[in-house]
């Protein structure tokens, strides 16, 4: 029998969700998954995902399993407004409250995907580590830091021990591209299309691109970490996943037509959601930098990657 926990990845269809679930296939980390996918525009959202995650519980304790939920859902951007970003967090409490384990049940953890560039958009003084205070400038980074605060207060109640991973900026294959979020990837949709890609923060601005597959890594190595023997596993860990190399949006711009060996058509602009823009963006991890010790994908190697992938989907008809 597998020693490994049952796994739940919540936003399995996503960027970082479907890169975990890939990660978890290949370490052989048993999958759950709902029956009946959920139903994210659903006013029922709450209480599917409720009575998906008693029926999770149920399946790891029939198995003799640990169980893991990997929180890897949500759609806000930085420019979604607060109103919108409530729904998730009330679909995020719903988990929580149905988790929260009865005497005898399997031991469990929690993972949650938070945005390193959302907490710390108004923090002072770079680069930003674990023990810089965050300081949320848009509705986004809030709401972000309110999940955050829900899944600590969710520790302290249950005994479950809790990841929090702040992530950088993800890019890969699989991104939405119907968000307004990803630059890179942007860019590349745009020089496959043969349109003009718009960019509305200053060319200095300094960001941390970290390729997906590397993120699940984290992800996965960080739960591992979690529930290691030995390991105080009571309440709640903050870890930044980042690649720890940033560069400014210039050098991606110049970086993308060296990969291409064409030029791409950039426009440069103005938005007021650039108000909610940090210029100076760089992160580094102080907490649990073992993690860290692993590679990353070069950003050349991982746009190059990128755009083949998304040449590929072209050539299929399915890049929109």
């Amino acid at each position: 029998m597998s020693t490994a926990p049952l796994t739940w990845v919540v936003g399995a269809g996503g960027l970082l969700g479907g890169a975990v679930v890939d990660a978890c296939i290949a370490s052989g980390t048993p999958l759950w998954a709902p029956p009946d996918p959920i139903r994210w525009s659903a006013p029922q959202t709450a209480d599917q995902i409720a009575s998906s995650a008693r029926a999770f519980l149920a399946a790891a304790s029939v198995a003799g399993l640990d169980w893991q939920v990997c929180w890897c859902a949500g759609a806000g951007v930085t420019s979604t407004a607060a109103s919108a970003l409530d729904d998730e967090a009330r679909v995020f409490g719903a988990l929580l409250a149905a988790l929260t384990p009865a005497a005898g049940d399997t031991a469990g953890s929690l993972f949650l995907a938070s945005s390193a560039g959302g907490v710390y958009a108004g923090s002072p003084g770079s680069p930003r580590d674990e023990l810089t205070p965050p300081r949320p400038l848009a509705p986004y980074g809030h709401a972000k830091l309110a999940l955050e605060q829900a899944a600590a207060q969710f520790a302290d109640a249950s005994g479950v021990p809790v990841l929090v991973g702040r992530l950088s900026n993800l890019y890969g294959p699989g991104q939405n591209l119907a968000k307004p979020q990803g630059l890179i990837s942007h860019i590349a949709r745009a020089h496959l299309l043969g349109q003009p890609i718009s960019v509305y923060v200053p060319l200095d601005t300094m960001r941390d691109y970290l390729y997906v597959t590397d993120a699940a890594r984290l992800v996965i190595d960080g739960m591992t970490r979690l529930r290691a023997p030995g390991h105080d596993s009571r309440g709640v860990t903050v870890k930044i996943l980042a690649s720890h190399q940033s560069v400014t949006v210039g050098f991606l711009v110049a970086e993308f037509r060296r990969v291409t060996r064409r030029k791409p058509r950039v426009v440069y602009g103005a938005s007021s959601a650039a108000a909610y823009q940090a210029k100076d963006l760089r992160l580094r991890s102080v907490v649990w930098p073992e993690l860290d010790s692993t590679p990353v994908v070069p950003l050349p190697v991982g746009m190059a990657q990128l755009v083949r992938g998304m040449e590929a989907s072209l050539r299929a008809g399915d890049l929109r």
